[in-house]
């Protein structure tokens, strides 16, 4: 095991893989003359060259019908975007080409594209810069939507979405480039579809993703201290969601709290709540809570954004419901 970055672990992914395979390539404002608006693809420029490593104009949708052009004809892109918030100009291409390029082919085009950038809040960058875009792309057939929390699942997981035959939706986060963490030596990949139990527990499932997380975690070492150990699974990808890792979980807590930092209609969290109460209800001892992002545009205001988002106490408050406990 060594110790790295989060951008260090999408870095070692990339070049691995473009050291494999001569047709994969990256594209993105400032990814090689600049090495990347946040330092992910430092160095790659000197590795490889500008005709694998390409800057492109701040043009979303030019740049992304380019990479799904790309990928008919046999290369394997990878779309770095400064931010998803920017790639809402692109979604015409992936939404309306890449997601459903195979099937109105009828099965003679792939499209192995993965699109990745940072997702979500990151400080002060108020409504516009500050969206999680996780059930936005679920909602869509065609894609695969991949959400890592951790240096270790960044790399294993890029690794598998270069190689996947589908258009791939990799979510990070600039809070997490510079989260540190141990990753295995050599050559390891992570399944897409397949959720992790991260704390094994008794008394509660917690369900969460990408860097909210992290909330969890604190939360339910909180609640430990009061006697409640809860289990912590980390979904790792939203489309297609491992929802037998969660059912297994319930029968053995028979509580569940969705912790998730999007807004909370049309949510995963909505999803996973349906699930359970389809699949699962015979063991349920409560009704599932969830803990999302309010139902607003995401404010300027430091105050208000800890208001906005999930928090400890929201959760430890949600766990204790579930419990009938005050």
């Amino acid at each position: 095991m060594k110790t790295v970055q989060f951008r260090e672990a999408l870095r070692e992914a990339m070049s691995e893989e473009m050291r494999r395979d001569e047709n994969v390539f990256l594209m993105g404002e400032e990814v090689a003359e600049y090495n990347g608006a946040y330092k992910v693809s430092q160095g790659m420029l000197d590795e490889f060259g500008d005709k694998r490593i390409i800057d492109t104009p701040i043009a979303e949708l030019g740049f992304t019908g380019i990479a799904v052009g790309a990928s008919m004809n046999g290369l394997r892109p990878i779309v770095e975007f400064m931010t998803w918030n920017f790639a809402i100009l692109a979604a015409d291409q992936i939404i309306n080409s890449a997601a459903k390029m195979l099937q109105m082919s009828g099965g003679q085009y792939h499209c192995p594209i993965v699109f990745r950038g940072g997702n979500g809040t990151a400080g002060q960058l108020a409504a516009t810069h500050s969206q999680a875009f996780e059930s936005f792309y679920a909602h869509v057939p065609g894609l695969k939507v991949v959400t890592p929390s951790n240096p270790a699942d960044a790399k294993g997981l890029l690794k598998s979405a270069i190689r996947d035959e589908s258009p791939i939706v990799f979510l990070e986060s600039e809070k997490m480039y510079g989260d540190k963490g141990e990753i295995p030596e050599g050559e390891y990949l992570v399944p897409i579809g397949l959720a992790d139990v991260k704390v094994k527990g008794s008394d509660v499932t917690l369900v969460s993703f990408g860097k909210i997380i992290k909330e969890a975690y604190k939360a339910a070492e909180e609640l430990k201290k009061e006697g409640i150990v809860c289990e912590v699974i980390d979904l790792r990808t939203v489309r297609p969601i491992d929802y037998d890792t969660v059912v297994e979980s319930i029968k053995k807590t028979n509580r569940c709290v969705v912790v998730e930092e999007s807004w909370p209609l049309a949510s995963i969290s909505s999803e996973i709540a349906y699930h359970l109460q389809r699949y699962a209800f015979d063991y349920l001892d409560a009704p599932v809570m969830r803990v999302t992002q309010s139902d607003t545009p995401f404010p300027f205001s430091p105050t208000l954004m800890d208001e906005a988002l999930p928090n400890v106490s929201r959760i430890i408050d949600a766990v204790k419901a579930t419990m009938y406990k005050n």
